[in-house]
């Protein structure tokens, strides 16, 4: 009996050790937890400062889609909607947002001196320069073969790699130009319960060298941060907490706590028929 009163307190101490290494600190799991939850947010709300946006400038290796109109069809050759399409929109998907950048990515690469060769217009220098500001110099450019054109420019190979404790882990490609880290969490499906909101890192390409910066997810200073836009090629890595390996453990002791309760059972059957 007393072999079976000593293994009926180590299997208890066993599930009690899986209850808490199972737990996760509910304190760092909100975003923004430094937002009052007072009746006056709920009827009027708070302002907090962002952060001013600031044009992404476009770089070698960068693809632009790039469509030009025209009031004059015969100019264009193209049809009585006067319309040419120098490239189909390669982000078209059911996600207004962005798709999954594991694709080809049509469009006109941009080379290592920052140019573009479109069709009849030929080079046109655009690195360095907003997507405005291309569509400007594009417009100068063609206008030399078009009547009124209109262009549109945009960069079709908006890239953010999210990674770590989210739930779908991968590269995306962004639709808008003025996406967010958040937006980009929200892509990968937001952070898992074990990801650390206080600790969520962004590497940045920075000419030759590779910029990291930390985030606290948990307060709104995040969005005051000259790095809370996204540009394109960033990588967000959302670091495990100490609950995930604690997660992983939890299945062992479990199954370490069925085996020491059934060898229990056996020992309490065992010690009564000798009895």
């Amino acid at each position: 009996m007393m072999k079976s009163k000593r293994l009926l307190i180590i299997l208890s101490a066993l599930l009690a050790l899986t209850a808490m290494q199972s737990c996760k600190s509910y304190k760092n799991v909100p975003y923004f937890k430094n937002v009052s939850d007072s009746a006056y947010m709920y009827r009027n709300g708070i302002e907090v400062a962002a952060q001013p946006y600031k044009d992404i400038q476009i770089q070698p290796d960068d693809i632009l889609q790039v469509t030009v109109l025209t009031l004059d069809a015969a100019t264009t050759g193209t049809g009585t909607n006067g319309q040419m399409d120098m490239i189909q929109d390669p982000l078209s998907s059911s996600n207004p947002l962005a798709n999954n950048a594991n694709r080809n990515i049509a469009g006109y690469l941009v080379d290592k001196e920052g140019n573009i060769e479109l069709p009849i217009a030929g080079k046109v220098k655009v690195g360095g320069l907003s997507t405005s500001d291309a569509k400007e110099a594009i417009r100068l450019k063609v206008l030399q073969f078009y009547k009124e054109p209109v262009v549109n420019v945009r960069l079709a190979n908006f890239k953010v790699t999210v990674l770590g404790e989210v739930l779908k882990p991968g590269s995306y490609l962004v639709a808008s130009e003025k996406a967010t880290i958040l937006d980009a969490l929200g892509l990968a499906g937001d952070m898992t319960i074990y990801g650390k909101r206080e600790n969520v890192m962004l590497v940045r390409r920075d000419g030759d060298k590779q910029k990291m910066i930390r985030f606290n997810l948990n307060s709104t200073d995040l969005i005051q941060s000259p790095y809370y836009y996204l540009r394109q090629g960033d990588v967000v890595y959302v670091e495990p907490g100490k609950g995930k390996a604690a997660a992983t453990d939890a299945s062992m002791v479990r199954t370490y706590g069925i085996i020491a309760s059934t060898l229990s059972l056996l020992v309490i059957i065992a010690t009564r028929v000798n009895f």
